[in-house]
């Protein structure tokens, strides 16, 4: 069955950091570029950031350049979103997706999505 879970998601204090991943499961994962969502109450999912094919290539949105790292390793069929520096407005729940192509930012972009996992960062 094809497939994208994440994990990792918790409750963290402002300034912490967190580990996500993601596994795919019933697809080549090399052949598909991954990119990082999030969604917050209330609001529309909105681009994290994507990493290419071999994983020497990413590109952030704005708000989380210089916080937030996306690797993958493509052996374990896992893309990971390593945040750093947490702040209460990264709140939401994280999904990982497949494209195509890089670099997307819109959620049509996509096409495989994990079930999301949350994250909370209290202050």
């Amino acid at each position: 069955q094809v497939q994208l879970v994440e994990s990792g998601g918790g409750l963290v204090q402002a300034g912490d950091s967190l580990r996500l991943s993601c596994v795919a499961f019933g697809l080549r994962f090399n052949e598909w570029v991954m990119g990082w969502f999030r969604q917050a109450p209330g609001k529309d999912r909105e681009f994290v950031g994507t990493i290419n094919w071999v994983g020497d290539a990413t590109y952030y949105e704005d708000s989380v350049k210089g916080r937030f790292t996306i690797s993958r390793d493509n052996a374990k069929n896992t893309v990971y979103l390593q945040m750093d520096g947490m702040k209460r407005e990264d709140t939401a729940i994280y999904y990982c997706a497949t494209s195509r192509s890089f670099i997307r930012v819109t959620v049509t972009g996509y096409e495989l999505w994990g079930q999301g996992t949350q994250v909370t960062v209290s202050t």
